[in-house]
């Protein structure tokens, strides 16, 4: 058979496939005696070929280097000339940083300078290299954010260059896309003593350590009042502590109420008609200092100062009312819920839609711009000071249960199908 030799221009090294096998070589030298040519490996000291007529030396197409054994010889000693064959040490050439999005597809070829051989080590799990070229890197779909620092080396019979290959996976830009739709018996649910830390608390507000913050996106649609968007506190609502949120739409009215306390003790906090309309999104935020909320007449001004309501990043006012001069109690950590007030009724109607629900331990009023955004909905995660708590509402969620970002209270969907995620968002 012919003797098949050629350049691999990537690896600069030179490729020889006959009866042998195939072969990866530098250091070679080619001579003619007698019209017949020769290769030898002068690192070795060796004959690689001997006597061969020029018509059997070919290339990777076939075709013979020369018409005579002279030319044949000249040209092989051209690319052996430039392919290490003056004992030079390998050089890496290819980039040794690789930066991918999670979840891209690695595709990656080293290249070096009189390479001969190649070895790779500490490579993530995932990622590997092809079979019949270890040059070439695949895979890496499966690598979490972060970085990644395998080692290649170049090797050849004069020495080794060693190269840290530094990987960079980003996480995803951010996108926003679904969110979830409430009708009719609809709610979400999920332990309460998941978010105790946060809605929580022991008995009167001792301080900062009671605070917390709520942040969602909101577009109520039905005129119905009592429309519950958030529920945290006990079974009994007329008789135990609860934080409770919940739409006024009725006569075009148009805005949130929290009441703070049992159906028999409470602060009620409302804010101004028209500051959360029907059919539109609107950033509703929600902050508690911690502070004590009761019992005391002469302090039911400090008790209100305690609770602030901000509409698309900014503070709205509101109207207050109390029942036995506020609350002193404790807030329970019974029921977590979203769309439906504790064991009874106030679900959300007509098909209001929540996005991007987030619960702070403190009280981020200082933060609120940071929170909105300008309206551009954002990487929660990503804030100086991020939520305890983040549901993204339907965006990497799997029917019937919504995710808990950062922290482990994932809500299960009640009464509902997976047609409740829609794409509608701010």
């Amino acid at each position: 058979m012919s003797t098949i030799i050629y350049k691999d221009s990537e690896a600069n090294a030179i490729f020889i496939e006959d009866a042998n096998g195939a072969q990866f070589l530098n250091s070679l030298h080619a001579t003619v005696d007698n019209n017949l040519v020769s290769i030898t490996d002068t690192a070795k000291n060796f004959d690689l070929v001997t006597a061969l007529t020029h018509s059997e030396i070919v290339d990777q197409n076939g075709v013979a280097y020369g018409a005579t054994a002279t030319e044949s010889c000249d040209a092989l000693n051209v690319i052996f000339t430039t392919s290490g064959s003056t004992g030079e040490l390998p050089n890496i050439t290819s980039s040794t940083t690789i930066n991918v999005t999670q979840g891209d597809t690695i595709n990656y070829e080293l290249t070096a300078d009189y390479g001969v051989g190649y070895e790779w080590s500490n490579l993530p799990s995932g990622l590997v290299t092809v079979d019949g070229n270890i040059r070439k890197l695949v895979g890496g779909s499966s690598l979490s954010a972060g970085t990644y620092s395998p080692t290649v080396k170049a090797i050849n019979y004069f020495g080794e260059d060693s190269e840290t290959i530094t990987i960079n996976v980003a996480t995803p830009a951010f996108s926003d896309t679904k969110s979830v739709k409430f009708d009719n018996l609809d709610y979400l649910s999920t332990n309460a003593t998941n978010v105790d830390s946060i809605l929580g608390r022991a008995s009167n507000g001792s301080g900062s350590s009671d605070a917390w913050t709520i942040s969602m996106w909101v577009k109520p649609v039905a005129s119905q009042n009592n429309q519950t968007f958030l529920y945290f506190g006990g079974n009994d609502n007329n008789n135990e502590g609860h934080v409770w949120l919940r739409y006024y739409g009725g006569n075009s009215f148009e805005g949130f109420m929290l009441e703070f306390g049992t159906g028999n003790n409470n602060l009620k906090l409302l804010t101004p008609t028209g500051s959360f309309p029907r059919n539109q999104w609107t950033h509703l935020m929600v902050t508690y200092d911690g502070g004590t909320t009761g019992s005391a007449s002469g302090s039911l001004s400090t008790y209100y100062s305690r609770f602030k309501f901000y509409a698309n990043g900014s503070l709205v006012s509101t109207s207050n009312t109390h029942q036995n001069f506020g609350y002193s109690g404790s807030i329970k950590d019974e029921l977590f819920q979203i769309g439906k007030k504790g064991s009874t009724t106030s679900y959300i109607r007509g098909g209001g839609r929540i996005d991007e629900l987030a619960l702070w331990s403190g009280d981020q009023s200082a933060n609120v711009s940071d929170i909105y955004n300008n309206g551009d909905t954002h990487d929660l995660s990503l804030l100086s000071t991020p939520p305890s708590h983040w549901w993204r509402m339907g965006d990497e969620d799997t029917f019937p249960t919504l995710q808990d970002n950062i922290g482990s209270a994932d809500f299960t969907m009640n009464n509902m199908t997976v047609a409740d995620i829609v794409n509608d968002t701010p």
